[in-house]
């Protein structure tokens, strides 16, 4: 190769790599990794043995159990850990690191932030729907205080709905009382009542089978019991 193509040349090497790494990057930060969880879990561990306390932020008491207990790695890094994992939000990834059973047993999940772009855009055009029509374009109760909603009425060329890191089904929203968002778990706690029927305790919100038996935490979520070997809305 001629001198005077070796500089382009390099030029365009590094322009694609440039390009490549990127993409990399952000498939490597959408992947749950087990060494990852298990490392923040060691760091958490060892802060609240050194300081009785747990590594998170302080959130609202109406916070959704599952996002109530973010864990907040400023308190982590660089005693505990060198910095926070590359799939977390805090280095650009899609997960939210968040304990459970805070008060006997602090356990680290994910919260997928994919979930979380969905909801929000449905709320945003919802927000605008109620703007203008006083409330929202309600099509069927399905529970005291649980409807679905007319999706076309808001803009939607079809019902939106969000994948599920449990079971990769595709989940619907649906609204409560509160004019809130919420998304449906029922198909996967079909799966994970079938999947675990001896960690089932009747009378009791059942979202725990998701959060037990995965990686991950139900976001966005209301709670359910079973009745019939069902999944059914727990309304108190």
């Amino acid at each position: 190769m001629s001198k005077k193509w070796l500089i382009p040349f390099c030029l365009i090497l590094l322009t694609l790599s440039g390009c490549l790494y990127p993409e990399e990057r952000k498939l490597q930060n959408r992947i749950p990794y087990q060494d990852q969880i298990t490392a923040v879990q060691q760091a958490v561990d060892s802060f609240q043995k050194d300081t009785g306390v747990l590594p998170i932020e302080t959130k609202d008491g109406n916070t959704d159990i599952f996002q109530k207990y973010v864990i907040d790695f400023n308190k982590l890094v660089p005693k505990y850990m060198q910095e926070p994992p590359g799939n977390s939000f805090e280095k650009g990834g899609t997960f939210l690191y968040v304990l459970t059973d805070v008060e006997s047993n602090p356990t680290v999940k994910l919260a997928d932030l994919v979930m979380t772009d969905k909801v929000q855009d449905v709320q945003v055009a919802l927000k605008v729907y109620i703007s203008k029509h006083k409330y929202p374009p309600f099509k069927k109760i399905v529970a005291p205080g649980r409807y679905t909603l007319d999706y076309k009425k808001l803009g939607f060329k079809k019902d939106p709905a969000v994948k599920s890191p449990f079971t990769g089904k595709q989940l619907p929203l649906m609204i409560n009382d509160d004019m809130k968002l919420f998304i449906d778990y029922r198909k996967d706690l079909k799966v994970a009542i079938t999947s675990n029927p001896k960690d089932i305790k009747k009378h009791e919100d059942i979202r725990y089978l998701l959060a037990d038996h995965s990686f991950f935490v139900p976001i966005y979520s209301v709670p359910y019991t079973i009745e019939n070997n069902k999944p059914i809305f727990l309304i108190k």
